[in-house]
């Protein structure tokens, strides 16, 4: 999967791709550092099932920290957007070409107000502006893609007698438009099956509902160890019910995982504390101390990891499944537990075994719960942090 990180210029987030990712990247406070997209890999945060089975894993992708899994997915940080990007104002039409494949998107807000719009520096800026118009923005993009071929390729369909949701999944498949997701949108408009006779407004709902489907979104309000963040959060969570609304502070989680990996403390990504093991100079002592104060012990955490994790595991309906065995939990490399797959929610046994091969879903016999060594037909739905083991003939 790939989640697209967006937003106005200058809101954090090169900060948050770099915290998330530990890639380097530019970061700077002025409009447009990024021009083209960065891609990286971060992580989201399992609970491992290595303690259950009195081990120790070795992942072959990703890492594991105290019983916690933490298994790769992919993140894209695009250029800023601005009000009229889908006109090409600013690099619009770059920002919203980079997001075709994006599955999710996490919407960086400046919490602080402390940014205007277009990314400059201001005082008193309300971060509620700034999720109405790249809402608006991203409307406006898929009702552009989708106006230009309208007419002609409604009408194609109706004459050929084309299923509506299959013609339109099929034609807009660049944006990852599903027939699933069609059909769920018209269920809810409950527009008429004619679409050649809609009229404008009910092009652009359904192509602002098809864009909200398809690419679910969640607000990271980030900077928000900023004096005036507290207060905007709680303005964003009342005017946004439709959207989760997470704090968060990228700088803070940058700084801990850098020091991390400068082994100056021991911090797991998510948590809410830290521990000290290295010599730290004064400044770097009272800079950890602001972070301990002002965002671990008011929001718990600095909200980047729980942005990941809702994101694939709430937004987008994903689960963890480790491949295993009840006698022998190790790959022909002696690597203990060296696998844990994100399969869409409502997989089966048979979905995960061909997953792991064509050749075991070719030749599947049944699945073996490695906690319980019970045998689990292709039809078994899977659930989250399940481990099984595939038998095939």
């Amino acid at each position: 999967m790939l989640i697209g990180l967006v937003g106005k210029p200058s809101c954090g987030k090169s900060t948050f791709f770099k915290a998330a990712t530990l890639a380097e990247v530019e970061i700077a406070s002025y409009p447009f550092t990024t021009i083209k997209p960065n891609r990286g890999i971060g992580y989201v945060k399992v609970e491992c099932i290595d303690k259950e089975f009195g081990t120790k894993c070795n992942p072959n992708y990703g890492f594991c920290i105290n019983g916690w899994r933490f298994v790769p997915i992919e993140l894209m940080d695009v250029a800023g957007l601005v009000p009229g990007a889908s006109e090409g104002k600013g690099l619009g039409n770059q920002f919203l070409d980079d997001l075709r494949q994006a599955d999710a998107f996490v919407h960086i807000v400046d919490a602080s107000g402390e940014t205007d719009s277009e990314g400059n520096q201001v005082e008193g800026h309300d971060p509620c502006k700034d999720v109405l118009f790249l809402e608006n923005e991203l409307d406006s993009w898929f009702y552009n893609i989708f106006s230009k071929v309208w007419k002609s390729f409604s009408r194609k369909a109706e004459c050929e007698g084309l299923k509506f949701s299959e013609a339109v999944a099929k034609q807009f498949s660049g944006l990852k438009v599903s027939e699933e997701i069609v059909r769920k949108v018209m269920d809810k408009l409950a527009f008429s099956e004619k679409p050649s006779s809609w009229k404008e407004v009910q092009l652009k709902k359904f192509a602002s509902e098809l864009r909200k489907e398809s690419k679910p979104m969640v607000i990271a309000a980030n900077k928000c160890d900023k004096p005036t963040a507290r207060e905007n959060i709680q303005k964003l969570r009342e005017h946004f019910g439709n959207l989760v609304v997470i704090p968060c502070s990228a700088d803070s989680e940058l700084a801990l995982r850098e020091a991390a990996k400068k082994g100056l403390v021991d911090y797991i990504p998510g948590e809410g504390h830290f521990e000290v093991k290295g010599n730290l100079t004064e400044s770097q002592r009272q800079a950890l101390q602001n972070i301990d104060e002002r965002v671990l012990k008011v929001y718990g955490n600095t909200g980047v990891q729980q942005v990941l994790n809702y994101v694939v595991f709430d937004l987008l309906n994903y689960i963890a499944v480790f491949p295993a065995s009840a006698n022998r939990l190790t790959d022909s490399k002696g690597n203990v537990l060296p696998d844990c797959f994100l399969m869409p929610s409502g997989s089966t046994a048979l979905d995960f075994a061909y997953r792991l091969h064509t050749d075991f879903g070719k030749n599947f016999i049944k699945a073996i719960d490695a906690r319980t060594k019970q045998a689990r037909g292709k039809d078994y739905v899977l659930k989250h942090r399940d481990a099984l083991e595939i038998v095939t003939k």
